[in-house]
């Protein structure tokens, strides 16, 4: 799982420096050409992958708004969807995924085997890849991808938590140039999922990073796009901070549809980078782009009076599977001076459960959903959604709005008012007082925050709201620990619950109260790495449930993120663009296969 703004909109103007682009047929000021001349001057893979498309037409550029800037072009360190957004399409796995079936595919691997015992994976690479500057893609890739990035302790690779078993890393080794061997300590029942997803980066452009110890910044931002390689449907050709990020097609793509044609079918993808989630969709309704991936309830009765004048088409994919939440900074480690992360008597009340318990009670999920979703939407207490069908567990534990007993909770723990203050104060007597951050720019985040904090205020407690650019809030969250609590959400396209090894694991880059611990800092926390590690070694599906549904009751009763409310998005396409097949199992519901949507005419 990975960090994602989530999708919400205020009513800020568009900056002047923004450039205005709209569909396929219309100019600007910007170069928008392929690096093919023709597709027949690159030869394909032996053999290439076949997708199952309706064959399309090739050709033109694909517009989106969105918001905020990448932070990184790295897949394999970035940790939040605006980053995502981009290098989606640029990095490819040994194996594909198709996110509403949940089913895995072949990718640049053509095929595998399994040894008896479970342990030891032979992939075989298609013949002839080619990265995106020409260069041979082999085997030795793979190989420097996961022992050189991935498992080097020099750097913080975010996927390193989904590739290993029981804490060890699995071996690679290398076959022949097409040939890649793995063994894992154990059965991994996930192993497909997660292995065959690597994105899989070129020795030959990060070696260099990897001996210098700068591969954290590589491929960062502000790398100049031609030297940044890729093995995935689409190549950076030109990114101008807080205006566009222009892609052009790979034109060594290793898929083809089923009448030969190389993929992908647009010439180019353009992000305009927009200031604000609102801009998203006044770029789209007034027909600047090509797709919305989300759009929120709110939003619903606009663009469904503007889809019956028949340009595009507004889709209703259901429930989303993102979760938004809240967690308080329960970090025990001290900075580099010595000085602790949290102030202590603020640590003293984060890491105690009924404290957490308290706050969650405390929160009215209903008058959310009304004021800010306009009612289309659901409380959510667990780690899942109903929309995860397979793996959600509705016995979780509930909280609803009930602030007598979050105030009975706190008075057990010495957290009451005393001499008449309208305040809280704890048993030495110091007032009940946090900053609650989430990310500017994103409206519905910024009001459930202060709904929030009206409603803890009604407690006595004293909660002072403080949006800041997104970035940062991730900085805070994952690097300098600097924070009392945030609002945030986490969200990722596949559904099994070791996808979510790096949020729930102790040792976790995604951890979000308390990241990457050197030893589980509690019971709880140890017995759901235990949980982890036995569903993510365990191939029969029920044990898998069993396993998972306590991971999700201990969350709920323990209450390290304190869920929010589960929106039901919206999703819109224009009505010429082919091969849509929309799913709420993707942030990205109507573009996650980018690389086979085609405009009709």
């Amino acid at each position: 799982m990975r960090i994602i703004t989530n999708f919400a909109k205020s009513g800020v103007i568009l900056a002047a420096a923004i450039l205005c682009l709209a569909g396929c047929g219309k100019k600007s000021g910007m170069e928008t050409v392929s690096p093919a001349k023709s597709a027949a001057n690159y030869p394909l893979p032996d053999p290439p992958y076949v997708a199952h498309c309706h064959p399309g037409v090739p050709g033109g550029r694909f517009v989106v708004a969105a918001y905020g800037d990448p932070k990184t072009f790295n897949p394999i360190t970035a940790n939040e969807a605006t980053s995502e957004e981009i290098y989606r399409h640029m990095f490819a796995g040994l194996l594909g995924f198709d996110v509403p079936t949940q089913e895995i595919e072949p990718g640049l691997a053509d095929w595998w085997t399994n040894s008896p015992d479970g342990k030891t994976w032979t992939f075989h690479l298609r013949k002839n890849l080619r990265w995106s500057d020409g260069e041979p893609l082999t085997a030795d890739d793979v190989v420097f991808t996961c022992n050189d990035l991935i498992y080097n302790t020099n750097f913080n690779p975010v996927v390193a938590d989904v590739i290993r078993v029981n804490g060890q890393n699995y071996t690679v080794t290398k076959i022949d140039d097409q040939t890649i061997q793995v063994v894992t300590p154990a059965i991994v029942a996930p192993f497909l999922l997660h292995f065959g997803s690597v994105p899989i980066m070129p020795k030959h452009i990060l070696e260099k990073s990897v001996k210098d110890l700068s591969f954290d910044s590589a491929y960062g931002a502000n790398w100049k796009p031609q030297d940044i390689v890729g093995s995935g449907p689409f190549i950076i050709q030109d990114y101008k901070p807080a205006q566009y990020v222009l892609l052009a097609r790979n034109p060594y793509f290793f898929e083809v549809d089923s009448n030969g044609q190389r993929l992908p079918y647009f010439d180019n993808i353009i992000y305009t980078i927009v200031p604000d989630f609102n801009a998203v969709s006044l770029r789209f309704l007034s027909g600047e782009s090509e797709a919305e991936d989300r759009i929120f309830p709110y939003e619903y009765d606009e663009f469904k009076a503007a889809a019956e004048k028949g340009n595009f088409d507004l889709l209703e994919p259901g429930i989303s599977v993102d979760t938004a939440f809240f967690c308080f900074n329960e970090n025990t480690n001290v900075d580099k001076s010595g000085k602790p992360y949290v102030d202590p008597k603020k640590l003293k009340w984060f890491r105690n459960t009924k404290f957490r318990q308290a706050m969650s009670y405390a929160i009215n999920r209903d008058a959310i959903i009304r004021s800010i979703y306009s009612g289309r939407g659901i409380p959510n207490y667990g780690f899942v959604t109903p929309a995860n069908k397979e793996w959600y567990n509705p016995n979780v534990r509930q909280y609803p709005y009930d602030p007598d007993k979050a105030r009975e909770l706190l008075k057990k723990i010495g957290i009451e008012k005393r001499n008449s203050d309208s305040f809280l104060t704890d048993s030495d007597g110091n007032k009940i007082s946090f900053v609650f951050n989430t990310n500017v720019g994103n409206s519905a985040r910024e009001k459930t925050v202060v709904l929030i904090a009206a409603d803890l205020q009604k407690l006595g407690v004293d909660v002072t709201p403080q949006p800041i650019e997104f970035n940062t809030l991730i900085q805070k969250l994952d690097y300098t620990y600097d924070y009392d609590c945030i609002l945030i959400s986490l969200g990722g396209d596949a559904t099994d619950p070791s996808d979510s090894m790096n949020v729930i694991r102790s040792d976790g880059f995604t951890h979000e109260w308390f990241p990457r611990q050197k030893t589980p800092s509690t019971e709880w926390e140890a017995q759901m790495d235990h949980l982890m590690d036995d569903l993510n070694t365990t191939l029969d599906l029920d044990l898998r449930k069993k396993d998972f549904d306590q991971v999700q009751e201990i969350l709920s009763e323990q209450v390290p993120m304190i869920y929010t409310v589960t929106p039901k998005y919206y999703a819109a396409v224009r009505s010429t663009v082919g091969n849509v097949r929309c799913t709420p199992l993707s942030f990205y519901q109507a573009t996650w296969n980018a690389e086979e949507l085609y405009f009709k005419k």
